[in-house]
């Protein structure tokens, strides 16, 4: 656990002070650097001590069997784990021939920071080494957003209070020693020496290494430059063997006397490309760089920076806390995918190998829904990779013996690798969350393009799917069986209620985009009768209910399932699945994370505010939240349904899963889909925000500890700013046309440059159901809170 003053709070900056080393790995996956291309952890310039050191490019991976006790027929054979590629961070100094190693020695001072507005992770420490030899270490290291492939550090020595000759060695590395990961099997599966290598290079100042992964042959490229400043005798050689390049650097330093190098790392990869193609590509990578600069780099990722900040900052008075980690979210969620550029954007996005590198379904359900309001030219890419997968995920689909498109439930490069077919396989529902991040970009952006292109493909594969791993019964009803939706503790079962209501939302959506676009729907194969049998589907489709409870079930029969035995399991058992077999929690009502309470915010127009009340004090006491994934959908729905405490001790626990790391293994990478539910939960939850089609609501109300929240949400080719406080919402339409929205249920007009203000009526105010024992929301150690009467 990390605890609350490990980093100073502050809106704009992320302080660690002092160095805490039992925390290094959760620190490195905290301070990493990314652009959704590259991705730096956040290791120490030096390279040790380390918890994981991790360098990556998105895609790049090896391949590796799945083993099974058993063969069976339909089991993916094979299985893909990001790697560490080439290290381009690392640069080792020493002191009058001692290495500066902060194990030993007297390390007098260390600060890390990381500048949410600049981009840059700065460190500033100094070391006395064991002979006593004093020095002042400052570094900037920065991941580009304006150039793809460009990764950099300014690196500078001082002398404090002698003169010391220091040696300063700049390094690529490829084929570092991993640690091996415990028994979680969340952990990433550790690959030892992947790189096969190919050409190594020093020359001058310039150095490079060319590697070829062992199965999957990717070819990857690492490349740096250097700028070195330092006293007249300053020197520099360079040298390279096969997993190698290194540039030395040897000066001597009086007191007040620096020496500064200036560190520019190209990278570049390819599954086809020739040799002297990807050598080409990043010696191009580096070229620009140098044309820019470092300082022209700095201010290439401040502007950057302050465009996304204007239309995406989230801000928020009454808890300083919350507000550092929202700004931290948002931040991190951007690195994620700003540059994946037709890319997946794994789970972890590049800041560690937890869940192996893999994309789930959180990034179209948690991810898409912040950047499509904020930046969808993103959103964009991210489905063109979806759209690129296609031909595999038609394969996995005739695999099963299924029309249409099976996406995977876990991959990297399209193909299915989830070993474990009931959590895999069986959760088909990641097919509809693809299509219904389609309607809602679509929706939001009226791109007509890529409407009738990738969109209008990937929802038509996507409803013949369900039309063939569904049914109509006697009676004409809708049923999809044997399946799981998106709580994994409740695997092959009947009607899951959310995967029903995605799946006709998937159906009614393919069948009007279908028939807005006849001529290329004709070209996929599509007609009238198809449609037609889409739209009956949809209207058909099967909701469970159980009439004597008045709730709607998680799938059918949930709520006969015999209740779990919460009074006999210690808090050390959490999460369950790490403590018990599948089979006892298959069985029993208990909730890994939202899947009911998800449907009522994704599929909200289903239920009445009622139902929703019910249905969500029914299903909290069941939840135990053993996923980083749960509480930001609690927290919007307990807004939705007056539990507005609950609410926010829920926004906070998804704000602050990887700063206090909160399950435990923020040291894998972070939960960049917790981060992005942050935005759900303060927007969509507080802000009450419902984008349904041609209809944009907000129903706002804060909690008594938020005195105020604004953001900015981009939709239709207009920008709107919303500031709430504890009375009044106002409303302003910020460039483009006069729009429509909706303010709890009152329509309103806004013009552009004018602001618009409506009073925040009384919610009714319920009891607040209660959580699992040991399972209440919060910041750590929070007790329940005795909410309303």
């Amino acid at each position: 656990m990390i605890t609350a003053n490990c980093f100073a709070v502050d809106p704009w900056i992320l302080r660690e002070a002092p160095l805490n080393m039992d925390l290094l790995p959760q620190s490195e996956s905290v301070f990493a650097l990314s652009n959704g291309h590259v991705g730096w952890r956040g290791n120490l310039d030096e390279g040790e001590p380390h918890g994981l050191p991790g360098s990556y490019l998105n895609g790049v991976h090896e391949v590796h069997p799945l083993p099974y006790a058993e063969g069976a027929y339909g089991n993916p054979e094979s299985g893909q784990t990001a790697i560490n590629v080439t290290n381009g961070k690392v640069i080792r100094l020493l002191v009058d021939d001692e290495p500066f190693d902060l194990r030993y020695g007297r390390l007098r001072s260390h600060e890390r920071v990381l500048d949410l507005r600049a981009g840059v992770l700065r460190r500033t420490c100094e070391w006395t080494s064991p002979a006593g030899c004093s020095v002042r270490v400052r570094s900037t290291r920065m991941v580009s957003f304006t150039q793809r492939s460009i990764a950099a550090i300014a690196y500078e020595v001082e002398a404090v209070d002698t003169t010391v000759r220091v040696v300063v060695q700049s390094e690529l590395i490829a084929n570092e020693q991993l640690p091996t990961p415990k028994g979680d099997p969340r952990a990433a599966v550790a690959l030892q020496s992947p790189l096969d290598a190919e050409e190594a290079a020093a020359s001058g100042t310039r150095l490079r290494l060319i590697h070829c992964t062992h199965n999957s042959g990717l070819r990857v490229a690492a490349a740096a430059d250097h700028t070195v400043d330092g006293p007249a005798m300053t020197r520099t050689s360079s040298e390279s063997n096969a997993d190698v390049a290194r540039l030395t650097v040897t000066s001597e330093l009086a007191p007040g006397d620096k020496l500064r190098i200036e560190k520019t790392v190209g990278y570049g990869w390819s599954g086809v490309r020739s040799l002297p193609a990807v050598r080409d590509q990043v010696e191009a990578a580096l070229a620009a760089a140098a044309t820019t600069g470092w300082q022209g780099l700095i201010d290439e990722q401040r502007e950057y920076l302050d465009d996304f900040w204007a239309r995406s900052d989230v801000e928020v008075q009454g808890d300083e806390e919350l507000q550092q980690a929202v700004r931290f979210a948002l931040f991190h969620v951007l690195q994620a995918g700003a540059r994946a550029e037709q890319r997946a954007i794994p789970s972890k996005g590049l800041t560690g190998t937890g869940y192996d590198g893999h994309s789930f379904w959180d990034t179209e359900t948690f991810v898409l829904p912040l950047l499509t309001y904020t930046s969808p030219n993103a959103v964009v890419e991210a489905l063109n990779w979806r759209h690129s997968t296609l031909p595999q995920a038609r394969e996995r689909a005739r695999q099963l013996g299924l029309r249409g498109a099976a996406f995977p439930w876990r991959t990297i490069e399209g193909s299915e690798c989830s070993a474990y077919w009931p959590a895999g396989t069986a959760a088909f529902h990641v097919n509809a969350d693809i299509a219904d991040a389609v309607i809602r970009y679509v929706s939001a952006t009226g791109d007509a393009e890529f409407e009738r292109g990738c969109g209008l493909e990937l929802l038509v594969e996507t409803a013949r799917l369900w039309m063939s791993l569904g049914h109509h019964d006697s009676g004409g009803t809708f049923h999809i069986d044997g399946v799981t939706g998106p709580d994994e503790y409740s695997a092959i079962a009947d009607d899951n209620t959310y995967t029903n209501l995605m799946a006709a939302r998937n159906l009614r959506w393919g069948a009007e985009i279908a028939e807005r676009n006849p001529r290329e729907a004709a070209a996929l194969g599509v007609d009238h009768e198809e449609t037609a049998s889409w739209r009956e589907a949809a209207a058909e489709m099967h909701l469970p209910y159980d009439d004597e409870l008045k709730v709607h079930e998680q799938h059918a029969g949930f709520t006969r399932h015999q209740p779990w035995d919460f009074a006999s399991t210690r808090i050390d058992q959490y999460p369950l699945l790490l403590h018990f077999p599948y089979f006892d929690i298959y069985r029993k009502q208990v909730v890994k994370q939202a899947d009911l309470v998800l449907a009522m915010y994704t599929c909200g127009e289903s239920f009445d505010a009622e139902h929703k009340a019910r249905n969500f004090a029914y299903y909290e006491p069941c939840t135990v939240r053993d996923s980083s994934l749960s509480a930001c959908c609690q927290a919007v729905i307990a807004a939705e349904v007056g539990h507005a405490q609950l609410a926010y001790d829920y926004a906070v626990e998804a704000a602050m899963m990887d700063l206090n790391d909160l399950e435990n293994n923020t040291r894998d990478g972070l939960h960049i889909a917790s981060l992005a539910g942050t935005w759900m939960a303060l927007v969509c939850g507080f802000g009450g925000m419902r984008h349904d089609g041609d209809h944009l609501s907000f129903m706002p109300r804060l909690p008594e500890r938020l005195s105020r929240l604004a953001f900015r949400v981009r939709i239709w080719g207009r920008s709107v700013r919303v500031e709430i406080d504890a009375r009044s919402a106002t409303y302003t339409l910020l460039d483009g046309e006069s729009m429509t929205i909706r303010h709890h249920g009152e329509e309103l007009t806004l013009t552009s440059g004018s602001a618009t203000s409506r009073p925040v009526p009384d919610g009714h105010r319920r009891r607040a159901p209660e959580q699992p024992p040991g399972r209440y929301p919060g910041r750590p150690g929070q007790q329940q809170a005795d909410e309303e009467p």
